[in-house]
């Protein structure tokens, strides 16, 4: 599954000249179409912020990431083929590092801990914790225009 959606917004300043407001782009990595679904839906009302595509492993995910226009990675840990641990590893070798929000149903304290260590900005439970995404995507897109 994979999802396009546009990356930038315009509109006319007093003078005419037109100012495109770069949207904050999110990196979907999930191998549960349901949740891709969720989580797609959550995006599209957070302002500012946009769904740039959809992965479901490993591979793909360190390869949308390395083609770059990703600013955030939604990332779980148990993906279709590899974990969310490899992606983690991959980023730290980047030039340029999405932030990553770790969103799984695996929430064990080792996991948590190793997560952050390997440079994960947050750590969600999905079942405890999934409301909260739309206000940290808004926090960061809000850093980001500042």
């Amino acid at each position: 599954m994979h999802y396009e959606t546009t990356s930038s917004s315009s509109r006319t300043d007093k003078d005419g000249t037109v100012a495109v407001a770069a949207r904050l782009q999110v990196l979907l990595v999930e191998d549960s179409v349901v949740i891709c679904n969720l989580i797609a839906n959550i995006i599209s009302n957070v302002a500012g912020v946009a769904l740039s595509g959809s992965v479901g492993s490993e591979d793909d995910a360190v390869e949308a990431i390395n083609r770059g226009n990703v600013d955030v990675v939604i990332l779980d840990l148990q993906l279709r083929r590899g974990t969310g641990f490899g992606v983690l590893r991959a980023v730290r070798t980047m030039d340029r590092k999405p932030i990553v929000v770790v969103l799984t149903n695996f929430a064990l304290s080792t996991y948590r801990e190793s997560a952050l260590a390997l440079g994960a900005r947050h750590f969600l439970d999905k079942s405890r914790d999934y409301d909260r995404l739309p206000e940290i995507l808004a926090e960061i897109a809000a850093a980001r225009a500042s």
